[in-house]
């Protein structure tokens, strides 16, 4: 089993439920959604272009998924994600854009400075915790493709996108030909853009769990920022 920090909005936020309809899943039950098809898209198109992104559901990383060490159980992740949340106050991103990274489409923050150190912390924070990459698991994060600095993050933190490589995003799709990205964009546009000049709270993290290899990811608990309460989902 893998565990990981997200952030997520509310499962009644409209974001979380306007992605639902895009993704085609919900995290917090891991049930199936019937997506909403652009109709420049088929079914199978665009079962295609969500199928990355579904697996997770709406998030953005702050600790990216991670084994435990040995020794350490589930009652441990959750002591040191109290005193995480205990020790952070919430905070507003004023808005959010649609950005093309690389080969995706990502939601991504207007202001990032709140979020950058959001993350920052629950990557040192939560580090102990964390089993070693194994081989496979260093190899899928393609590291001859990576700078120094991030293959130095890899070994270090067990993601190579932290600290200053670091970007919040709400990734909504898998990779995209160059050809298609026009299309895409127009269908994200039309489905997302209603909400991105809405402030979005970051009152809590969640802690989602991948139960087996290759598995859906799920909302295991919600932790609200300055709290100590905890809501269980799975």
């Amino acid at each position: 089993m893998r565990y990981a920090l997200y952030f997520t909005p509310g499962p009644d936020d409209p974001l979380t439920l306007a992605a639902h309809t895009w993704l085609g899943r919900s995290a917090f039950t891991g049930d199936a959604i019937k997506p909403l098809v652009p109709v420049e898209f088929t079914a199978e198109e665009f079962s295609s272009l969500t199928r990355e992104p579904r697996r997770y559901g709406l998030h953005a990383t702050l600790v990216a998924p991670f084994r435990l060490r040995d020794g350490l159980a589930e009652a441990d992740l959750l002591a040191v994600t109290a005193t995480f949340v205990g020790q952070a106050a919430p905070f507003t991103i004023p808005g959010l854009a649609l950005s093309e990274i690389g080969l995706f489409f990502a939601l991504t923050p207007t202001k990032a400075d709140g979020i950058s150190a959001l993350a920052d912390t629950a990557v040192d924070h939560f580090d102990g915790l964390r089993a070693p990459l194994n081989e496979a698991e260093i190899a899928r994060r393609r590291p001859e493709l990576l700078s120094e600095r991030q293959r130095l993050y890899l070994h270090r933190h067990g993601y190579p996108y932290v600290k200053e490589e670091f970007r919040f995003h709400m990734t909504l799709t898998g990779s995209i030909e160059a050809l298609a990205a026009v299309r895409v964009e127009a269908a994200l546009r039309d489905r997302f853009s209603p909400l991105l000049a809405r402030p979005v709270e970051v009152s809590a993290v969640a802690l989602f769990i991948e139960p087996a290899p290759g598995a859906d990811f799920i909302v295991h608990s919600i932790h609200r920022l300055g709290a100590t309460e905890t809501r269980k989902y799975a």
